[in-house]
């Protein structure tokens, strides 16, 4: 066989090992989160779906998540940011948006995707009316089995100084849950005095796209932290505080010049009990 014809071959191996790599990202994956706290009693579940970028599973009605939430019967169900992509649409986004909202209480916070968009006011103003708490520099309370939770969203540490505000207004009475997109900025989110947030839930780094099991744990590079990335996925504790990272549901499609690499997508639940 002459060199040409070998280094054809090697090339063409490289590129189909390459591609049945990146396939790996198309297959979701479930992960669960089981922590506790003395203020939940009698327990709370949250299916966590962050990163999503307007991709489908299951086909294009989403029937894969469907099944997927229905199996979990969760108490609350929270979009954690860039639900939709900076360019392209929004209707698989929507699609399971709506569906959601119409059976579990459901809470949306932005992530950088949305806020890059030029019609990002028009999809918030559909989010509100299609029944799904906006929770965007702001707060809402819900009750849930007697427990009261409260909860807080916000994109990152400077959208326009609200976190200082939000941080206001944590109350030990409550189960405090931040959705914070970007998990980079922890130490301004754990920076709050006396009362803690107990629960912050974060997205945005995709897992740190290419992983090596045992060798790069939190994958190589993340949006806004760069190569060698430290916070990707996974579950921290800062005292009293639980910080939960989703690799985030977002596709190899939706990232070409970055394919996921031994990173599904992942579909988060947290249990949550005393």
């Amino acid at each position: 066989m002459s060199k040409k014809k070998k280094r054809i071959i090697i090339i063409l191996a490289v590129l189909l090992i390459l591609c049945l790599l990146s396939a790996w990202g198309f297959l979701m994956k479930s992960s669960t989160y089981k922590i506790h706290s003395r203020k939940l009693p009698k327990g709370l579940k949250i299916v966590f779906l962050s990163d999503l970028h307007n991709c489908f599973y299951g086909g294009t009605d989403q029937s894969q998540l469907k099944d997927w939430i229905e199996e979990e019967d969760p108490d609350i169900l929270i979009f954690g940011g860039d639900v939709i992509d900076q360019w392209g649409g929004q209707k698989y986004a929507k699609r399971i948006m709506e569906w959601a909202a119409e059976r579990y209480p459901t809470y949306y916070t932005p992530g950088n995707h949305e806020q890059y968009r030029k019609d990002s006011s028009d999809f918030y103003e559909w989010v509100k009316a299609s029944g799904i708490n906006f929770v965007f520099d702001s707060f809402e309370d819900i009750e849930i089995k007697g427990q009261k939770i409260r909860i807080y969203g916000i994109i990152d540490k400077n959208s326009g100084g609200y976190l200082d505000d939000l941080k206001g207004n944590l109350d030990d009475k409550y189960y405090n849950i931040l959705i914070a997109h970007q998990p980079e900025q922890i130490d301004d989110y754990l920076d709050t005095g006396d009362v803690k947030f107990d629960l912050i839930l974060s997205g945005h780094a995709h897992g740190g796209q290419w992983r090596i099991p045992k060798l790069l744990d939190q994958g190589l590079y993340a949006p806004d932290q760069g190569i060698f990335p430290k916070y990707t996925c996974g579950e921290y504790h800062y005292g009293d505080t639980v910080h939960i990272i989703s690799k985030g549901l977002a596709k190899p499609a939706r990232m070409i010049f970055i394919p996921r690499i031994f990173n599904r997508p992942e579909f988060s639940v947290i249990e949550i009990g005393e």
